[in-house]
């Protein structure tokens, strides 16, 4: 049997931890050879590993430190150690310019990363500082429903202390009948405020206060730097994201909240499935690709909702046993096009072709991991607004099926009023949105597009020209950017005014009205003193 090869490694540590490195690396059955000098190395290593101190973590000395080590042992990658708390926000290790990052890892993980790096992929996996904003923000509350809760989360703590009190009862009745009907008032007050102000966020029940966010971890592994190897990393990324207990921090109401958490996760899931399945489509069609994915967009969509309901599954309607997946398909208009879906060319070149992407003006390869957060932001969108559509044709399914609510939706919109509240809702936002929410969007060039992340569903907005778009409103959305421009134009002007108004009023305070002032009073004590003068001079 042959001997494996050693791969050589140039090892760059401090004392100690070199020690440790090098006999962790030497033990693992004669794969790697560990050089820990330049002069002990046969030739060009196959990676450079580096053990930054925390002395190299200031005033930019990282990045320069790591271009070096590139230009003097190219081609091989850069694997770079990073200690505990190294303070570096997320846009700084995105822009380091090394293959692998890896902070404070495990053995197992450090080993893991040395086969990803060698066989050619990218390896990060460190903890971005929260004092610096990660890739993607998740955008504040609303007015209602911060206000919304806020008041739940002061009545529930007030609930809860009163709850203490009353366990034990106490000996006190008074007491006693006092904790209760304070108790009653609380619970009454909470049933009204959902009844008033739950319209605002949520169509049932009381929303879910939002959690406190944990340190941003970036953690991204690409096996192959190819477009296979892209797909597949941010595949699994939105797989693991995309979990049954999802929330939604995007501060819209969605169509998906009504779906049981068992079926979003599956429409979910199926709509990735398509996607890979189109993709693959795509690498064997030469037609453009902007072409071909807006044609086959309706019948993705119904494939996937074909694979959220069972084929076989049939449901009572009316009297009579009718198969879902055929009925709802038939019931549903999966051909409209989503107007806020930017345009797909650049994420399916390097998603098929692993063609450079263009991110905040700089043109990345596609296999950096800035680029692969970029990539993974539309593709997510992309998820969520399919998603959406197909929630909200079943959404006016279930209207008309009551036996097919308690298959596909929360149990919450199992009544009637729940449901078509619910729906009314998300009506009047759409109208919302379309009249005046994406008419300011165009004239202000920003583009809102939603992210999966940390099992959430969150929203990031981008600054981009969409100049074509806002000359294709109608005239009802012009009156909108219209009167914005009428306010940019006028605000100049009525502050000058003001402020000349402003100035005006001064003037006549201080100069006529206080001089006036001024000389009467100077007149009145003139008269003053004449008349004690003269009073004076009689006695």
């Amino acid at each position: 049997m042959a001997k494996p090869v050693s791969s050589q490694l140039l090892l760059f540590a401090e004392p100690l931890l070199r020690d440790g490195l090098t006999r962790l690396l030497t033990a693992q059955a004669g794969l790697y050879y560990v050089a820990e000098q330049p002069e002990q190395l046969q030739g060009l290593p196959q990676l450079v590993i580096w053990q930054a101190s925390s002395g190299d973590l200031k005033g930019g000395r990282l990045a320069e430190e790591l271009l070096r080590l590139q230009e003097r042992w190219q081609p091989a990658p850069v694997l770079l150690l990073l200690p505990a708390a190294h303070g570096l926000g997320g846009d700084a290790l995105l822009q380091l310019p090394a293959a692998g990052i890896l902070e404070s890892p495990e053995p197992q993980e450090l080993l893991a990363a040395l086969a990803t790096l060698l066989a050619g992929g990218r390896v990060l996996a460190a903890a971005a500082d929260s004092a610096s904003p990660g890739p993607a923000a998740s955008p504040a509350l609303g007015l209602g429903q911060w206000l919304l809760i806020s008041g739940l989360q002061q009545i529930d703590a007030d609930l809860a202390a009163i709850n203490r009190l009353l366990t034990p009862p106490p000996t006190n009745l008074v007491q006693l009948l006092v904790l209760q009907g304070r108790l009653r008032e609380l619970s009454a007050a909470r049933e009204l405020l959902l009844l008033l102000w739950g319209p605002l966020s949520v169509a049932w029940g009381a929303p879910d206060p939002c959690p406190s966010s944990p340190q941003p971890v970036l953690a991204i592994t690409l096996q192959q730097r190819s477009a296979d190897g892209i797909w597949r990393a941010i595949r699994q990324r939105l797989e693991a994201g995309s979990g049954a207990e999802l929330s939604n921090q995007s501060g819209q109401l969605l169509a998906l909240e009504g779906l049981s958490p068992e079926r979003r996760r599956d429409l979910l899931l199926a709509l990735l499935c398509q996607l890979d399945s189109l993709r693959q489509r795509l690498l064997a069609d030469p037609a453009p690709l902007q072409e071909r994915w807006e044609q086959w967009q309706p019948e993705l969509r119904q494939q996937a909702m074909r694979s959220l309901v069972n084929s076989y599954v049939q449901l009572p309607c009316e009297g009579s046993l009718l198969p879902v997946a055929d009925s709802l398909l038939r019931s549903s208009d999966l051909t409209g096009r989503d107007p806020e879906l930017p345009e797909a060319q650049p994420m399916l070149a390097s998603l098929v072709r692993a063609q450079p992407l263009l991110v905040d003006g700089q043109l990345l390869a596609a296999d950096e991991p800035r680029a692969v957060l970029y990539l993974e932001l539309l593709v997510s969108n992309w998820l969520v607004r399919s998603a959406e559509l197909v929630s909200a044709e079943l959404l006016a399914s279930c209207a008309g099926w009551p036996e097919l609510r308690r298959y596909l939706l929360q149990p919450e919109l199992l009544a009637t009023r729940n449901l078509e509240r619910l729906r009314n809702q998300l009506n009047a936002q759409l109208r919302w949105s379309s009249w005046v929410e994406r008419p300011i969007s165009l004239y202000e060039s920003r583009r809102r597009l939603y992210c999966l992340r940390d099992g959430a569903i969150r929203c990031q907005e981008l600054t981009e020209p969409r100049d074509a778009e806002l000359r294709q409103l109608g005239w009802l959305q012009q009156l909108v950017t219209l009167a914005l421009e009428s306010r940019d134009a006028l605000a100049p002007q009525v502050q000058g005014l003001l402020r000349g108004l402003g100035d005006l009023v001064v003037v006549l305070l201080t100069r006529v009205l206080g001089r006036a002032i001024g000389l009467v009073g100077r007149g009145i004590a003139q008269g003053m003193g004449r008349g004690i003068a003269k009073g004076v001079g009689r006695s």
